[in-house]
């Protein structure tokens, strides 16, 4: 079972644009980011909790099959400039842990037909949290 999720209203209403947006060609990373903001709890921005993964928040996660610790800071396509450490929210890893909390784990499908697990360790830094709103 997934955890619950949580995403500011600000986000669901500029994710809801960016979907409308996107090329055929991405129909997949559409539908599933699409199923998962279906699933979503809103929250006003200003009330959202620090330990919740948001748009442009840096984040530290693992991989269930890895004890490595990955930082990487969850990006809008557009605002994707080629850094190693930015992950887009329409790659399977960016769309599932959108709106996770610290110590939360999600298994996601893979393109590939296999799964993996993800599992939040720390988000070090939150826009909303910073009362970063506009970005």
């Amino acid at each position: 079972m997934k955890p619950t999720i949580l995403v500011s209203w600000l986000d669901m209403d500029r994710l809801d644009r960016m979907l409308d947006s996107l090329p055929s060609a991405q129909a997949g990373a559409r539908d599933a980011l699409l199923d998962e903001l279906g699933r979503a709890s809103l929250a006003e921005p200003w009330e959202m909790p620090p330990n919740v993964v948001t748009m442009n928040s840096r984040v530290c996660f693992s991989f269930a099959d890895s004890p490595q610790r990955v930082t990487m800071t969850l990006t809008y396509p557009k605002d994707m400039n080629g850094g190693a450490e930015q992950l887009s929210i329409l790659t399977p890893v960016g769309t599932a842990l959108l709106g996770l909390k610290v110590g939360d784990a999600i298994s996601w499908e893979r393109p590939d037909g296999g799964q993996f697990e993800v599992q939040v360790h720390g988000v070090e830094y939150q826009p909303e949290r910073e009362g970063v709103y506009h970005r």
